[in-house]
């Protein structure tokens, strides 16, 4: 098995195991840090997966779509890809703009930015996952990027998003850069997910180099 291979369980067991609730068949991350669960054999358990969330919200990565299955409530979805960068640090033009370390002193407006521009799910505890970064405008957040699921050899770069009234000035470009160089740094390779049908992010993701690994789905549910 390789390191991305069953991603969400392979990070519950390895780097980021200080998150993870469950036991030896699924495992999930706090919910306050990110809601993905995982399973062992990376084939889902829907009785264990229950049993574990009582009534709560998860997301799974699927090779193929969610099957309908009463007691699970379907509240999104879409085809995924993961794509890897693996030809070296990121090269692009310096960006003259500012870009901060962001933290938790920072959460509230980093939830803020990621519920208006929606790149994925980011709740109260997600900047504890690794290093992110922002730039200011005008007093306000108005470009986020950072680290996510971490595996040995690998690290997920996510949340790049950009305020809708700050788009074009290549702001989501400079702090993907940021976060990707600091992953390089460390001797590891960045990764990342993306819907495979949000072509304006994978265009810019082509730009730094990353290429498709894996196709699949992704679901979020409720247990009723």
């Amino acid at each position: 098995m390789q390191p991305l291979d069953n991603i969400i369980w392979t990070a519950l067991t390895t780097r980021q195991s200080h998150f993870a609730m469950g036991d030896d068949k699924v495992k999930r991350f706090a919910p306050e840090v990110a809601p993905f669960s995982g399973f062992e054999n990376g084939v889902v358990d829907h009785d264990a997966l229950a049993a574990l969330l009582g009534n709560g919200v998860t997301a799974l990565f699927l090779n193929e779509p969610w099957q309908p299955r009463k007691g699970w409530e379907v509240l999104a979805g879409a085809p995924l890809i993961r794509m890897v960068c693996d030809n070296g640090s990121p090269e692009a033009k310096e960006s003259t703009t500012e870009i901060v370390k962001l933290g938790a002193e920072n959460s509230a407006e980093m939830i803020g930015l990621t519920t208006l521009a929606r790149p994925g799910p980011f709740t109260s505890r997600t900047h504890e996952m690794g290093d992110y970064f922002g730039i200011y405008q005008d007093g306000k957040l108005v470009a986020l990027a950072g680290e996510r699921m971490k595996v040995p050899g690998y690290t997920e770069v996510s949340a790049v998003c950009t305020h809708p009234d700050y788009t074009g000035r290549g702001y989501a470009a400079a702090v993907m850069m940021k976060v990707m160089q600091g992953i390089v740094a460390r001797g590891e390779t960045p990764f990342l997910h993306s819907r495979a049908d949000n072509d304006r992010a994978v265009a810019l993701y082509n730009r730094f180099g990353f290429k498709t690994q894996w196709a699949g789905h992704f679901v979020v549910l409720r247990c009723e």
